[in-house]
């Protein structure tokens, strides 16, 4: 039972501070989960470490988004950003197709190429604000470019990031567009969840809450200390972590 509880703190560490930096949290609880045997990564497990980082994001940003809610321009953009994801994620998932793309290999040579990408992406010149620029056109782009993270390896953070760079914003405003658009993409990826927990007849127990509160801890500190780090520095350590990451998976395949 205590290796159960570990299991729990290092499954939940992972999802807190993997799933809001740009280095892909399914990838890593995925190749920790496949070198290590856990056992506990079930759905219900699975949930409630999304929902602990759910409700973190919301009580890190709550003043925001009780802004957002008085904004129905950024309001409304949030939703249609999100649009393009929920539909794919929704056709990926009851298709079945989810399960093809989850392979080791596909993960590394994902994380080695939007490494790169987003390196690329974190030269372009900054020129716009989420306040004055943020627009159909722009949330869109983004919103399509976010449909990648739906492929273990790519991060939904990291693409969001490398797209809202792209389209000329900087960092900060980047990562917060991508915390924003966490909230009905974790919140999506824990509905459709859910309904193989209640098939299933998934038992509530105390790993679960313990999942929760774990998750909810490691991503509220993750969250404060990544926009602190990304107001002082570039993207340069996770790109050089993605691509040691890849090399290492790489070693793992071929021999």
């Amino acid at each position: 039972m205590l290796f159960d509880y570990y299991e729990i703190l290092i499954l939940s560490l992972i999802q807190g501070v993997s799933e809001f930096i740009p280095v892909s949290s399914s990838a890593h609880l995925y190749i920790i989960s496949e070198l290590f045997d856990f056992k506990n990564q079930s759905l219900m497990i699975d949930v409630g470490m999304h929902l602990g980082s759910l409700l973190a994001v919301l009580f890190y940003f709550r003043q925001d988004f009780l802004n957002i809610l008085k904004n129905k321009k950024i309001l409304n953009l949030m939703v249609i950003g999100s649009i393009p994801l929920i539909i794919a994620g929704f056709i990926i998932y009851t298709t079945g197709l989810i399960d093809f793309v989850r392979n080791l290999k596909l993960l590394a040579w994902l994380s080695l190429i939007f490494a790169i990408v987003l390196y690329f992406a974190d030269k372009i010149k900054v020129t716009k604000k989420i306040a004055t620029d943020l627009n159909l056109k722009t949330i869109l782009i983004i919103g399509l470019f976010q449909i990648a993270s739906l492929f273990p390896g790519v991060s939904r953070s990291g693409i969001v990031i490398t797209a809202g760079r792209f389209l000329n914003f900087d960092r900060y405003d980047a990562t917060k567009i991508s915390f924003y658009l966490s909230v009905p993409a974790i919140a999506g990826a824990s509905f459709l969840s859910l309904k193989d927990v209640f098939i299933n007849d998934a038992t509530f127990n105390s790993l679960i809450i313990l999942s929760i509160i774990l998750s909810f801890i490691f991503s509220y500190i993750t969250i404060k200390y990544f926009l602190i780090f990304i107001k002082n520095f570039n993207f340069n350590i996770f790109i050089i972590y993605r691509i040691v990451l890849s090399l290492f998976i790489f070693y793992i395949i071929y021999n």
